[in-house]
């Protein structure tokens, strides 16, 4: 593949006994701001029985500069996506996973019911274009059961559902600053027992910073149909061609003078990355009577991926393929689940030296080879929940999930005692949730204590000679929420209120031992508490003004509770990479005419950087703003105009920190991810009805 060319603000506080929650409600409701609500009855969760989960709408993105998944994303309580670009995105929930170094893992990730989480738990939301998602629900925790137990939970993408019995071509444009273009136009079709979706998206973009060009082409093919009484199938296409250069982390003096630099390695090898992915999925439904039904999908995924950076030239490809089966029901007055997951992967990866500096100012260019290897990785999901109503209000629940992991790492380029080949077979790990709910007249209660995993990828487990360390666990921990939600006055007020606790043990720590070279370890454990809430409050100024304040806040009390690191004791310190407090606020004002307003603001507290606590990025205040309007043209034609600014007050804050970095060759260590500065878009949205 080649490359194609402190404090709170006072007034958000102000909301907190005022405002209507945007994710939790009892009856799965979304921020709707349009005078026919939609609410989530019309797009179900799929969280199992009483599981608490949190779920934003469509209505959520279109907030936002339509490039932008983690601003929407991070609307969400103890949700944190730190965004170093638009391919370089760490999603942490409740603190699990901000020591990820990149990427992100210890949760799972479904879209549209499938699998997309690699073997070793890697998972990638920018593989996907926000324009096509309908709904983004969060299991916050290891209480999906039926979606992998994960410590950090799991994130499940649904694409948008074709508007019953209407056929329609509707297109997207955007334009704004650093040269943005972006475009998505998407035919949809509807009649009885046929529902087609087909989606081409583009974006390009300069980028704010040196060396940060994007460019990614996408096909999203989507149907369901009926095939008779009792069955229904479900195909699945999801394409995306995308590159990317990467201006990587920056230091603390380049980041206070100038962010827009790259680090200059990165800039001297025009260091990028280009892939090519793809995603197919059949699923079939069977239902074999007005209770009982099972849904089967087959799967497979490919990535392509060459990455030139300063250090070696990666050249890797994957193949994955499963299946996931699951059969829900009623018994008595019990509801119950329960199935299957087999995922099973093909790494084929190897590193060449890069030639950059030889290469008279031209950018990277592949030497000798440095490695080759394949890695077979291969997870078993086995999972149940039953949920039985003990009284008309009080319901408990009580699941189960079995996970088997396997890795078989084939070393094919050393030879004799310097070959590293060595497979690594885990224990299976038993993972019980119990939950229940008691029922109120305007909300509900809810209790859950869960436990969860997270596996360490297969480079984690190799020591720095390249070895499978057979010593080296799985981190688990068992976690404790109490929580409640609320529908007040008339509905126009609702509330969401969590606490919870999880210790973490066997915490996996990646050492770096090179400028990307990580070995992971056992070194302790770590305590996650925090408390959030959700509240959002919905009112008619006028007979035609209608305005929606909102606020989603979270307080993250993490710490590391026993963490030694050679001669050093960190035990006590906060935990590395988590801002102790994160609001997200705003105001949606709605005229009937088609007018509406969007008034935006995210709070970010600073962020330990370093395990010794020694430094910590600054906290930071956001601001954004969108005013958008829609019309009818004609019976056929609708027509919808928009413009924004993200920024407004042009802050220099960091949106994403590389924590514990070190500097090389006497270089100061790069710790930030500057995010864009004040910035434009503006756009039009042409619907055709035929």
């Amino acid at each position: 593949m080649k490359l194609k060319t402190k404090g709170l603000p006072l007034f958000a506080l102000l909301f907190v006994l005022q405002s209507f929650s945007q994710q939790n409600q009892p009856k799965d409701s979304i921020t709707a701001l349009e005078e026919v609500i939609l609410t989530q009855d019309a797009i179900p969760k799929k969280a199992t029985g009483i599981t608490s989960s949190s779920k934003i709408s469509a209505q959520t993105f279109e907030r936002f500069n339509p490039t932008d998944i983690p601003s929407a994303i991070n609307q969400i309580s103890g949700v944190y996506i730190l965004s170093g670009a638009i391919n370089t995105n760490r999603i942490t929930i409740r603190g699990i996973g901000a020591r990820t170094p990149y990427g992100t893992n210890k949760l799972r990730m479904y879209f549209n019911g499938i699998p997309v989480t690699n073997g070793t738990g890697v998972s990638t939301i920018e593989a996907y274009d926000v324009e096509d998602l309908g709904a983004v629900e969060v299991i916050k925790g290891p209480k999906a059961t039926a979606y992998g137990s994960n410590l950090g939970g799991a994130i499940l993408l649904d694409t948008k559902a074709s508007v019953e019995d209407k056929t329609q071509l509707i297109n997207s444009f955007t334009v704004g600053s650093y040269n943005m273009l972006k475009d998505n136009l998407t035919f949809s079709h509807s009649e009885s027992g046929l529902n087609i979706s087909l989606s081409y998206n583009h974006l390009e973009t300069d980028g704010f910073r040196q060396n940060s060009r994007f460019e990614r082409d996408g096909l999203l093919l989507n149907t369901q149909f009926r095939t008779g009484q009792k069955n229904s199938m479900a195909f699945l296409v999801n394409y995306i061609d995308y590159t990317a250069q990467i201006p990587s982390s920056i230091n603390q003096t380049d980041f206070e003078e100038d962010p827009t630099r790259a680090s200059n390695n990165w800039l001297e090898s025009q260091g990028f990355e280009a892939n090519d992915y793809i995603l197919t999925g059949l699923s079939h439904t069977y239902q074999f009577s007005e209770t009982f039904e099972n849904t089967t999908s087959i799967f497979y995924t490919y990535l392509d991926h060459y990455e030139p950076r300063p250090f070696n030239i990666l050249d890797e490809f994957t193949n994955g393929f499963g299946l996931r089966s699951r059969f829900t029901g009623k018994w008595g007055k019990a509801d119950f689940s329960f199935g299957g997951e087999l995922y099973k992967d093909e790494y084929h990866w190897g590193t060449f030296e890069n030639l950059y500096e030889e290469n008279n100012g031209n950018g990277s260019l592949q030497g000798e080879q440095l490695s080759d290897n394949i890695e077979f990785r291969r997870q078993l999901n086995l999972f149940g929940t039953v949920t039985y109503p003990i009284t008309t209000q009080l319901t408990a629940q009580f699941g189960l999930n079995v996970n088997k992991t396997h890795y078989d790492f084939r070393d094919l380029f050393n030879q004799g005692d310097t070959n590293a080949s060595a497979e690594r077979d885990f224990d299976a790990i038993i993972l019980p949730n119990l939950g229940i709910r008691y029922q109120l007249k305007n909300g509900e209660l809810y209790a859950n204590v869960s436990r969860g995993f997270s596996n360490p990828s297969l480079e984690e487990t190799l020591t720095p000679d390249g070895v499978i360390n057979p010593d080296i666990a799985q981190e688990t921990g068992t976690n404790y929420e109490l929580g409640s939600t609320w529908q007040l006055w008339g509905n126009k007020l609702s509330a969401n209120v969590a606490l919870y606790r999880m210790n973490v043990k066997n915490l996996l720590v990646a050492q770096r031992v090179g400028e990307d070279e990580f070995i992971g370890r056992n070194a302790g454990e770590t305590r996650h508490q925090g408390f959030e809430v959700d509240v959002q409050y919905r009112e008619k100024l006028s007979p035609s003004i209608t305005f929606s304040p909102y606020l989603s806040y979270t307080l993250n009390d993490h710490s590391f509770v026993d963490f030694v690191d050679g001669d050093n004791d960190f035990s006590g310190n906060p935990l590395t990479g988590v801002p102790k407090n994160r609001l997200s606020s705003g105001i949606d004002f709605r005229h009937s005419s088609g007018l509406q307003l969007n008034l935006i603001h995210q709070f970010v507290d600073d962020i330990p950087l370093t395990d010794a606590n020694t430094l910590s990025s600054d906290s930071f205040n956001v601001f954004h703003s969108k005013m958008s309007f829609a019309t009818s043209i004609s019976t056929h034609v609708n027509l919808g105009l928009n413009v924004g600014i993200n920024n407004i007050f042009d802050t220099n804050y960091a949106q994403s920190v590389l924590i514990n970095a070190v500097g090389f060759g006497g270089s100061q260590p790069r710790y930030y991810y500057p995010g864009n500065g004040r910035n434009y878009f503006g756009g039009f949205r042409l619907n055709y009805v035929f």
